[in-house]
């Protein structure tokens, strides 16, 4: 399994495990999506280590981070990053985020002023699309197929199978932590209580939207649809657009890979943070 030094660090009452690398004057922060924490970076990390210092984490409950004695809501993970950034990533740095960890970056932008000099969602989750009109008993679908997978996550060959969509994604060493972490009983049961914040996310942020970051922010959508999923993909694709027109600095690119752009075009994102981070630089 790989092997990375990182080091916990106390957040709001909580703990989470950091790991960083890279050097120089800038820093880059990466926020991960559901079900999945600071490995999920690794094919992107080593293309960037010589323009800034990196920072990835576990958020609290996963991985390598404390266990949590209720579930977290989307806020409460907002805080955790702020908390974060301010006790190993102090001064200006560039967020990047996936998928439901854009909920995460959004929420905690409206708090980070002008520390947030740029913004990389990464096939962020876009609420105001129609396939979330319904997402409450859509959660609550998947969570019933998860609890049941939840307790045969502790055989090796069942947490392969279920962990396929990342396999085939992933260098050996980063996949087997991934198994060893993230495809457990607890790796899934926090999956459950993520998922279970996404779904209270959602009613929230339509109805009490965070403030459009004032940062330049690149909006990034997976060009490739899941088999069987066009329509919801095109909807989606749709409304994150929308998210990167109605930015005071945004813009809006399809990527041609899947929901995983870190892993499958992991060159297309670092040059974008090149870009992001030579940006704030000339602002300086």
């Amino acid at each position: 399994m790989r092997d990375r030094a990182g080091q916990t660090v106390a957040v709001n009452g909580r703990s989470v495990y950091v790991e960083q690398c890279g050097g120089g004057p800038d820093r880059v922060v990466f926020e991960a999506g559901a079900g999945c924490g600071r490995t999920c970076w690794d094919p992107l990390v080593p293309l960037l280590t010589e323009q800034a210092e990196l920072v990835t984490y576990d958020r609290a409950g996963r991985a390598l981070s404390g266990r949590v004695s209720e579930p977290l809501s989307i806020d409460d993970l907002a805080a955790d990053l702020v908390a974060l950034t301010t006790a190993v990533a102090p001064g200006p740095f560039v967020l990047v985020a996936h998928s439901m960890g854009g909920l995460i970056a959004r929420r905690a932008a409206e708090r980070l002023g002008s520390r947030l000099r740029g913004l990389l969602l990464v096939d962020p989750l876009p609420e105001t699309s129609p396939v979330y009109d319904t997402w409450d008993r859509t959660t609550e679908k998947i969570d019933r197929m998860m609890a049941v997978t939840q307790p045969l996550s502790r055989f090796g060959p069942l947490a392969r199978l279920l962990s396929g969509n990342v396999r085939r994604l992933y260098p050996a060493d980063t996949y087997q932590t991934m198994l060893a972490e993230d495809f457990t009983p607890t790796g899934v049961a926090q999956t459950r209580s993520e998922m279970r914040a996404v779904a209270a996310a959602v009613t929230e942020f339509r109805t009490r939207p965070p403030r459009l970051p004032a940062c330049p922010t690149i909006v990034l959508s997976a060009g490739q649809a899941v088999r069987g999923r066009e329509r919801q993909h095109a909807d989606n694709q749709e409304h994150q657009r929308r998210y990167a027109d109605s930015l005071p600095d945004g813009r809006y690119e399809v990527v041609d890979s899947g929901h995983f752009i870190q892993a499958e075009r992991p060159q297309v994102l670092a040059g974008h943070l090149r870009n992001l981070l030579r940006a704030a630089s000339d602002r300086e």
